[in-house]
C-alpha cells in the first residue's frame, strides 16, 4: 500500500464508506446452493483532484464448496472448468478471508467505517459474497449487509445503457468479448465504468474526515 499523502481518504467522498468493485463467477444463480468459482475485488482510490482511479485488484479462483451445484449452462457462459488440472483454486473460506483482509486494510487507510459493494447488478454479487462468508463462518465481513452501488443504474443515467459491454463502450472504453465473463476482467471494467461516471459528475463538497467519523 502506498502512503496516504498520495490520495484523499475516500471517507470524504462516500459518507464514510469504502466503495469496492466486486465481480463473481458462479455455478448458477442461487447463492445458497450454487458454487462460487471466481471472485475479484477492485480497490479504488481518489487523487488530490478528487478523481477516482483503480488502485489494486484482489482475485482468486475458488474451489466449489462440498455439495455445491454446478449448472452446465452457467459453466458454458463463464467458460470455467472447476476441475481443470491447471486451475489453481483456493478454498472458499481462504479466498474470501484474504479479500476481506485486504478490504479492511484499505478501509483503515481511507478512514472508512464500512465497505460498500459496487457491481453491475450488484445484488447478485453481494448475495454470493455474504452467503459464502456465512457458509465459511467468517465473522469480519467488511461489506454492508444490504446496501450497494449499482453501475446498471449509473449507466442508465449516464449513457442510456444497462448492459455492461454497451455501457463501457458508450463511455469510450474498449471491450473484449473474448475476455468477458472473467471475474477480474468484468470487475476491472466495472471499476473503470464506475470511476468514469463519478469523475464525470464532478467533485462534491467533502466535510473533514473527523466530522464523518464522529457521526458514524
Amino acid at each position: 500500500m502506498s502512503e496516504t499523502s498520495d490520495f484523499i481518504p475516500l471517507a470524504q467522498r462516500f459518507r464514510g464508506f469504502l466503495p469496492v468493485v466486486v465481480d463473481v463467477e458462479t455455478g448458477g444463480f442461487n447463492p445458497r446452493t450454487d458454487a462460487l468459482l471466481q471472485v475479484a475485488a477492485v480497490l479504488l482510490r481518489m487523487d488530490p483532484e478528487g478523481q477516482l482511479y483503480r488502485h489494486q485488484t484482489l482475485s482468486f479462483h475458488v474451489q466449489p464448496f462440498e455439495g455445491a451445484n454446478l449448472d452446465p449452462k452457467s459453466l458454458e457462459v463463464n467458460g470455467i472448468n472447476p476441475w481443470h488440472p491447471l486451475r489453481i483454486a483456493h478454498p472458499e473460506k481462504d479466498a474470501l478471508a484474504t479479500v476481506f483482509r485486504g478490504v479492511r486494510e484499505e478501509m483503515k487507510l481511507n478512514a472508512c467505517k464500512r465497505a460498500i459493494l459496487v457491481g453491475h447488478n450488484a445484488g447478485f454479487d453481494l448475495s454470493f459474497i455474504h452467503q459464502g462468508a456465512e457458509r465459511a463462518g467468517l465473522k469480519r465481513n467488511p461489506f454492508h449487509p444490504f446496501s450497494s452501488l449499482d453501475t446498471v443504474t449509473l449507466s442508465a443515467m449516464a449513457f442510456g445503457q444497462t448492459v455492461l459491454a454497451r455501457a463501457v463502450q458508450a463511455a469510450g472504453m474498449e471491450w473484449s468479448n473474448s475476455e468477458a465473463h472473467s471475474a477480474v476482467y468484468d470487475a476491472e471494467k466495472t471499476a473503470d465504468l464506475f470511476c468514469h461516471v463519478i469523475n464525470r459528475w464532478g467533485p462534491v463538497a467533502m466535510p473533514p474526515v473527523d466530522t464523518l467519523m464522529d457521526k458514524a
